[in-house]
């Protein structure tokens, strides 16, 4: 049995659990997972934003950022008690593979060592200490940067440890936050919390790890109304309800489903380089299971290389077929099953209909790549490892084909040379693509990224300025005016 959850302020026996079990890899694993009153969640809160006003905001950024990186510093131990946990509780909740779960928690957290929180840090502000006090702005006068008394997280179960980037961002912001954590993944955030608060105990007032039932309309709204942002992962039906419930006083910052794609150009499609960018591509699809935003979903690859397009989705294949057996896929429940069984139905009859098409994967469906040439409609896989590889001739062709999703694009990876990817970039940045990576790395977006193609940090804090006529203003009170 293990508990989620993290808050101060309560009496521990008048909080209800409700346990909720876990099954894969063929353990069984029961959770507690705090059920609160909306008088105690609006307890919780209060005490929150006021650690937030009078304790974290009296810690300056430098001093957030060691607090950060030794956090981080521990979960990278394997050693540690809350990274054994991760390695062993996490792929029982999430189904994914337990190699897969331990190498991209690895990976997702050398992204907030200090060396990297400090680059998150320049890009948004430029001079961080702009979170600590006024600091001079050049066309005269100063400005401060204040975080939020109360920022509300809404948290996704799709992909592990994805808490970690909102929880970092409102504590280098220095915003008190309250959390609620995910039915498919509720244990994480709740490690982080306690692991924030054992390196720094002044801090243990300032965050909280909750859960409620999706919908409950009388405790969102109640929490909502306390908070000063609402910051909310899912999907976008989900998303509309809790925008719904979130007043006009209140900023909130969502991010829905998106789709992501790459492509494929036919210089990277040389006997030298095509089974290498075979290869990350099929990284890009593998790694968990394309549940993020980011994961791609189609390529756009260009004939006139020395591998063809076709025999590039059959390279492709062979890499996804390796990964499963390095990396098998997680099982995936009824309704997903039943999808992907249709789909694949779908797809594999459309062959004869359809000229020069093809459907390549295992009679288990545990991945499948579909070979075809350019279409009018570019139709995104159900996921679970399944992708779509597009023969192109020009990538101009593909303008007219993804304008109609610009409000769903997120990240392109590119195999191309240098002369192209700045012309290719600049035409995604037509469709509404946010994000550009190189194949490999589609998964793994970069601290300080601009999510969504909105800021990580300046998103989350109000400016405050004192005019430079309010200093000259100020001069004449001044106890050495003559």
């Amino acid at each position: 049995m293990e508990r989620a959850g993290y808050f101060t302020g309560l009496n521990e026996e008048d909080v209800k659990y409700e346990i909720r079990e876990f099954q894969g890899h063929g353990k069984t694993l029961q959770v507690e997972v705090p059920v609160v009153t909306t008088e105690q969640l609006l307890q919780i809160a209060e005490g929150v934003k006021t650690a937030s006003d009078h304790i974290l905001k009296s810690f300056s950024v430098s001093e957030l950022v060691r607090i950060i990186d030794e956090v981080i510093a521990r979960l990278l131990d394997r050693d540690n008690l809350y990274r054994q946990k991760a390695e062993e509780l996490l792929p029982i909740i999430t189904g994914f593979d337990e190699e897969m779960v331990r190498l991209g928690l690895t990976s997702q957290l050398k992204t907030f060592r200090k060396p990297q929180l400090q680059r998150f840090l320049v890009e948004d502000f430029g001079n961080p200490l702009l979170l600590d006090d006024f600091q001079p702005r050049a066309k005269g006068g100063h400005s401060k940067a204040i975080g939020p008394g109360l920022m509300t997280h809404i948290w996704a179960g799709n992909v592990p440890a994805l808490p970690l980037w909102s929880i970092v961002s409102s504590l280098l912001v220095k915003g008190g936050s309250i959390g609620k954590v995910s039915s498919a993944e509720p244990l994480f955030a709740g490690w982080v919390a306690k692991m924030i608060a054992e390196v720094e105990p002044r801090l243990r007032g300032c965050l909280a790890v909750v859960w409620w039932p999706g919908g409950d309309e009388e405790k969102e709204s109640a929490l909502f109304n306390a908070s000063d942002l609402v910051f909310a992962y899912g999907g976008n039906e989900a998303l509309t309800a809790i925008k719904n419930h979130v007043p006009l006083t209140t900023k909130f910052l969502g991010h829905g489903h998106k789709i992501s794609f790459g492509l494929v150009s036919k210089e990277s499609l040389n006997a030298k380089n095509a089974a290498e960018t075979a290869r990350l591509a099929a990284y890009d699809v593998m790694r968990f299971d394309q549940q993020g935003c980011y994961s791609p979903q189609f390529f756009f690859v260009q004939s006139g290389g020395q591998v063809s397009p076709k025999s590039f989705s059959q390279y492709v294949a062979h890499e996804l077929a390796v990964f499963e057996k390095r990396f098998p896929r997680r099982a995936l429940s009824k309704e997903e099953g039943a999808e992907l069984f249709t789909w694949r139905q779908k797809e594999q009859m459309s062959v004869f209909s359809e000229q020069g098409k093809e459907v390549i994967g295992p009679d288990s469906g545990s991945w499948a790549v579909v070979y075809e040439p350019l279409k009018d409609f570019v139709l995104p896989s159900p996921l679970n490892r399944v992708v779509r590889i597009i023969e192109i001739e020009d990538f101009h062709e593909i303008l007219p084909l993804l304008v109609p999703f610009r409000h769903y694009l997120q990240t392109a990876g590119i195999a191309a040379s240098p002369e192209n990817l700045f012309h290719l970039s600049s035409l995604l940045a037509k469709t509404g693509v946010t994000r550009i990576s190189s194949l490999g790395q589609m998964t793994a977006p970069e601290a300080g990224w601009h999510h969504d193609g909105a800021w990580s940090l300046l998103d989350l804090v109000q400016m405050v300025d004192i005019e430079d006529n309010a200093e000259v203003y100020a001069e004449k009170f001044a106890s050495y005016r003559d």
